[in-house]
């Protein structure tokens, strides 16, 4: 259908709890997931969520076979997940490496849980239910913090590890996230 335009770090919008959505398989649900799609493939993303692109639903996309801006990380199944809810498995933790199409030319470093589980509905209202881990686990948490209007950066605990990609990988070609 569409690229549309990603919000940034600064539009209140991206601040905002999003409202559950309550009716699947209809034509406005799919077509606000056709414009999620074309915007992340257009952006090279691993997911996107509806409020970066102003619409304020619990909907999150995530996904890739291969990606030039993760390529060492496994492939991640394309997704639809709708009124996600998140468990952790256990307490442990990793910190990784993000960055945000809302927040361009930036990376941070971010505790995230190794393993969780995700449940939720694909577009046309099916139960989704997965256990996931390592970067897998880090995406979905990136993309639901969107739905609860938390964008990344405050999700850092030493801001000495958050900077612009070109200060904190000098000449790696790093393309926003």
């Amino acid at each position: 259908m569409a690229i549309r335009e990603v919000l940034k770090m600064g539009d209140p919008r991206l601040l905002q709890v999003s409202e559950p959505v309550r009716q699947f398989g209809t034509p406005e649900l799919e077509d606000l997931l056709t414009d999620m799609r074309d915007t992340m493939h257009h952006l090279n993303g691993a997911g996107l969520a509806a409020p970066q692109i102003g619409v304020g639903a619990r909907v999150v996309i995530f996904g890739f076979d291969e990606n030039p801006r993760y390529p060492e990380e496994e492939a991640v199944p394309y997704t639809v997940l709708i009124n996600p809810e998140l468990t952790p498995i256990g307490d442990a933790m990793d910190e990784g490496w993000e960055g945000c199409l809302s927040v361009p030319g930036m990376r941070g470093l971010v505790p995230r849980y190794r393993e969780l589980r995700y449940t939720g509905f694909d577009a046309q209202g099916n139960p989704i239910d997965r256990t996931v881990k390592d970067f897998h686990a880090r995406v979905v948490q990136h993309e639901v913090d969107h739905l609860d209007g938390i964008l990344y950066p405050r999700r850092i605990r030493d801001l000495t590890q958050f900077g612009f990609n070109e200060a904190l990988f000098p000449g790696e070609e790093l393309a926003d996230d």
